[in-house]
């Protein structure tokens, strides 16, 4: 049996696609990764064939820069940037607006080059990206069976009165008056409902005579999978869900170079792993900050610098780099500081290792809303916590019981690895 595997050209999303897609490979059936030339290294990698499919203007090989993006891209990621600046609401006021023109890039086009590639491959089986929305509408249309994977928080599948875009939930840490709140919700319900419109248009195009959606970003596949474990997710919400499967989290092997394993073996103190992920580490400044709060405190750090520029010197005894193995750093790790991305969060609780988060963006104050529900970290609002705050929370981490609980959902989570829930759901 074939497995096809559907990805934007972004790292943060094909490498756990690729995590899951490794149940069939193991089992020694091929598997053909259709995506952009940014990754393919990232393919190769895993021993996967590739198709060439290009579904969106930018992509990110692993730490992403604004003057690498094509001429468009580069300004739009500069200006979320200085979005996140301003705050939550300026944040999600800014991603609304640029779901415009960036989710159904080309839709028609795009589907027509999905389809292309499922006729030349053939496949018995189909996963695809949640937010590949052309590729979706394409499999939708042409009645290809296929598993819908959401791989940030689940509320990016709006369920209920939810509004996608419109964070359910958030942090106590961030507060917004009524007024503004109310305007980013209409704002969010008018790119709906002109997403919609573009996504109807398209279909229209494709299968003249089909059923419009009420609400494209409610669409989903024959399967929906959620990379996310179950025991954080309000059980109110899951009955809420369409047919599906919580993976829990789709962890890859990642050995750490020659040098990360010298300085992992030079002492058994456990590490803190700082890391804002391939796009918010541009936020040098808020990193800067836990820098300064870390170093006084003695502990032994591992810092994943990725774009951030003007960084204070580090203690010479840290480890420093734009990029460092993750995987292999939770491993060994006791606290992970992160933006508070769902592939840092899933990662951070397989190894059991609780957080402190800044959330910047989209579903990332949910995800934070929901740790700090468990007790698994605590959630800081990125423009205004201080130095002390970030000490303060640093402690109170480690010494309360968010390791001990971060532990036992750790050991659920490696006890019924994704790859392996995914292969199961799809197989029936």
């Amino acid at each position: 049996m074939t497995l096809l595997v559907i990805s934007p050209d972004y790292a943060s999303h094909l490498l756990p696609l690729a995590t899951l897609a490794t149940a069939w490979r193991d089992a020694g059936e091929p598997v053909v990764v259709a995506t952009g030339p940014a990754t393919a290294g990232i393919v190769a990698g895993f021993g996967f064939d590739r198709a060439d499919l290009v579904l969106g203007r930018g992509s990110n090989p692993g730490v992403i820069r604004a003057e690498q993006q094509p001429p468009g891209e580069d300004a739009a990621l500069r200006g979320f940037f200085e979005a996140t600046r301003q705050g939550m609401v300026a944040t999600l006021r800014y991603q609304a607006e640029a779901r415009r023109n960036d989710l159904l890039w080309d839709p028609v086009g795009r589907a027509r080059a999905v389809l292309d590639v499922v006729d030349r491959v053939e496949p018995d089986q189909v996963i695809v990206d949640h937010l590949a929305f052309s590729a979706r509408l394409a499999l939708s249309v042409a009645g290809v069976p296929h598993a819908d994977v959401v791989l940030g928080h689940p509320t990016a599948l709006p369920v209920g009165d939810e509004v996608y875009g419109y964070p359910p939930v958030w942090p106590d840490a961030f507060t917004a008056s009524e007024p503004d709140l109310a305007a980013l919700h209409r704002l969010c319900r008018d790119v709906r409902d002109s997403f919609t419109e573009e996504w109807n248009a398209a279909l229209r195009v494709l299968a003249p005579g089909a059923t419009p959606s009420a609400d494209a970003f409610a669409e989903h596949g024959d399967l929906l999978m959620l990379n996310y474990p179950a025991a954080l997710h309000d059980p109110s919400r899951t009955a809420l869900l369409p047919p599906h499967a919580f993976l829990g989290s789709a962890v890859r092997a990642e050995p750490a170079d020659d040098e990360v394993r010298d300085w992992l073996a030079a002492d058994d103190e456990p590490v803190v792993y700082v890391s804002f992920g391939s796009f918010l580490s541009a936020r040098g400044d808020v990193l800067a900050t836990v820098l300064d709060a870390l170093r006084p405190l003695g502990l032994r750090v591992a810092v994943a610098s990725g774009s951030a520029t003007g960084l204070p010197d580090v203690p010479p005894d840290w480890l420093a780099r734009p990029y460092l193995p993750q995987v292999a750093l939770l491993d060994r790790a006791g606290l992970l500081i992160t933006h508070g991305g769902n592939n840092s969060v899933t990662e951070a609780l397989t190894a059991g290792v609780p957080m402190v988060v800044f959330p910047f963006s989209t579903d990332q104050f949910a995800g934070a809303a929901a740790i700090e529900a468990a007790g698994l970290g605590v959630a800081l609002d990125p423009n205004a916590a201080t130095s002390q705050d970030v000490a303060t929370a640093v402690r109170a981490v480690r010494d309360g019981p968010a390791s001990r609980l971060a532990g036992a959902i750790g050991d659920e989570l490696q006890r019924s690895p994704g790859r392996h829930v995914a292969r199961a759901a799809l197989l029936g």
